[in-house]
């Protein structure tokens, strides 16, 4: 990998843990796109599932006080469900159809969200949990993304904005964990093939990204952070879809 691809890796990662830090999800969102352009279908989610682990844990020591358990088991289980079969798939998916796949997902996951925000529809029950959790789970192991489904429970069920963040991060710890165990079961070649130094900057971005966040969350409102991520994340998710596209035509 050249220097200057690590370059911009290094900092769309950074600016994902800052989203991630500030609104408990943005962080596959935001990178996804990118680094599934810039590393290929399968390194690319490969790679934010490995990311997401991080920073996820590290929040999670942040935030621990403020999780909700019992929300955390519904989706959880079902989300495991879904990620072992969706991550055998991904393993097979040739890479450029995988591309269209992630900038499609990512694209209708956002229109979803959006959508979401505007309705006055409530849930209630368990049942709109073990569907949000089912397709995190699905989601997050083919494209790198388990945000938006139960981004959109969290709207519809009025879930506060605070337990929604702190409670995410244990269950896109445990998603990329299972994610990542059945991919490198299957196939150990699809890790990124950076070198240790390389593997510690991206370790330091994460934390930089994740502190950075912290001292900005004062200044920023949830729905500014939010909405700066949506608008990234569709740009980033259009050029994955045509690069997939153009691939596939070629």
């Amino acid at each position: 990998m050249t220097t200057g691809l690590l370059i911009v890796v290094l900092v769309a990662i950074f600016i994902g843990a800052i989203a991630q830090r500030i609104a408990g999800l943005g962080f596959a969102l935001l990178i996804s796109p990118f680094l599934v352009i810039l590393l290929g279908s399968h390194g690319g989610v490969l790679m934010v599932n490995v990311c997401g682990l991080v920073s996820s844990a590290l929040i999670m020591t942040r935030v621990r006080k403020d999780i909700d358990w019992d929300m955390y088991r519904w989706l959880a289980i079902p989300a495991v469900c879904g990620s072992i079969p969706a991550s055998v798939a991904a393993v097979f998916l040739p890479s450029a159809p995988m591309a269209v796949v992630v900038g499609a997902v990512v694209l209708v996951a956002l229109t979803v969200s959006l959508v979401m925000q505007r309705t006055s529809v409530t849930v209630t029950g368990n049942a709109p949990k073990v569907v949000a959790g089912f397709l995190s789970g699905v989601t997050n192991a083919v494209a790198g993304v388990g945000g938006p489904s139960v981004s959109a429970y969290a709207l519809m069920a009025r879930w506060p904005q605070r337990s929604f963040a702190a409670t995410l991060q244990p269950f896109f710890v445990t998603i990329a964990v299972v994610t990542l165990t059945a991919k490198l079961s299957l196939d150990p070649g699809q890790m990124p093939p950076f070198q240790p130094w390389a593997w510690a900057l991206i370790a330091l971005m994460i934390i930089g990204g994740i502190y950075a966040g912290e001292k900005l969350q004062r200044f920023i409102r949830d729905e500014q952070a939010r909405a700066a991520v949506v608008v990234i994340a569709f740009f980033g998710a259009a050029a994955a879809l045509a690069k997939g596209i153009f691939d596939l035509a070629a």
